[in-house]
């Protein structure tokens, strides 16, 4: 059956209902203002981050030391004109409320900003390189450092939430967790820019892992799939909207081993330097360093052909 297109006179009448919820709805859209960082350039931004920081490994084929500084320069100056748009948008949008806003001159605060980021990128390679290390010091089923940066999530995760947290420190709106955000999409992997994390780090598997803004992670850190580090609690003021800008997330020291599907809660929780969690431990508590942390096995029943259960020995742990 061919389509009729008579029933297309009903559109005019649902774009005034749509428009009118416009007015209606202001809070959710954003109309007659200077424009937002756009996504699919932040998107595009972070992709050639991602080439200057690993070249070779994804779009340009043929780098050699004869021809990769012409390639890098070229990144860099792209680089340079596009962050400073988005971020004079991200910096012009978050002092929209402010009456002397109309006299500051974003761009050129803008490009300070972004002179400052980029010029931090050659020690960011040297943090990247320990946390790509520490994937294959990780993973006996690593075969080298090349299929690490190609194909983990979690370095790809943890590599783009380093560039959005230098951001983030720098005081950009918006674009950090645009950023996380997107890569959160990819891989699964949910780091906000503020958390602060130290070097050596590896998320393997990573599927569902949690950290929240104001964590803290040691160095030599190891999380597996499944894992939160969240907030206990959500404090409110007297008329019961939320009290930010509090330390809400766990703090983890330097060696630490969490494995699979633990929750660790609260800003007051701290894990002790060397400590091990194991899978699906439910911690709002802190732990002393040196500390194996495990639940204890339930018991298995395993029911045979003829109908009988079988009760598997078990072995109890305990902190």
């Amino acid at each position: 059956m061919a389509s009729d297109f008579r029933l297309k006179q009903r559109l005019p009448r649902l774009t005034e209902q749509l428009v009118q919820t416009y007015r209606e709805l202001s809070q959710i859209n954003h109309l007659g203002q200077h424009p937002l960082p756009n996504y699919e350039t932040v998107v595009q931004i972070t992709e050639d981050l991602k080439e200057v920081l690993f070249p070779g490994y994804r779009r340009r084929e043929g780098l050699h030391f004869g021809n990769v500084s012409y390639y890098v320069g070229d990144l860099l100056d792209q680089l340079h004109d596009r962050l400073i748009q988005q971020l004079a948008r991200a910096l012009r949008h978050a002092d929209r409320n402010r009456p002397e806003a109309a006299e500051e001159d974003y761009e050129a605060k803008a490009q300070a900003i972004t002179l400052e980021f980029l010029e931090q990128l050659p020690e960011l390679r040297k943090v990247l390189a320990l946390d790509v290390q520490a994937a294959y010091d990780g993973d006996p089923a690593a075969s080298g450092l090349d299929e690490i940066i190609l194909s983990y999530p979690g370095v790809e995760a943890v590599t783009v939430y380093r560039l959005a947290h230098l951001l983030y420190r720098l005081g950009v709106p918006l674009i950090p967790r645009m950023m996380t955000e997107w890569v959160h999409s990819r891989t699964g992997i949910d780091i906000h820019p503020g958390a602060q994390i130290g070097h050596h780090f590896f998320i393997d598997h990573g599927t569902g892992v949690v950290i929240g803004e104001t964590c803290e992670i040691g160095d030599h850190v190891k999380l597996y799939q499944g894992v939160t580090l969240g907030a206990l609690s959500f404090p409110t003021d007297e008329q019961g909207k939320l009290i930010r800008g509090q330390k809400r997330h766990p703090t983890i020291e330097d060696r630490v081993v969490i494995y699979a599907n633990a929750t660790i809660l609260g800003g007051r929780t701290v894990i002790g330097h060397d400590c091990v969690i194991g899978s699906s431990v439910w911690l709002t508590r802190s732990v002393a360093p040196h500390t194996t942390v495990v639940l204890e096995a339930p018991r298995l029943r395993m029911r045979g052909s003829n109908g009988r259960c079988q009760p598997q020995p078990t072995t109890n742990y305990h902190i």
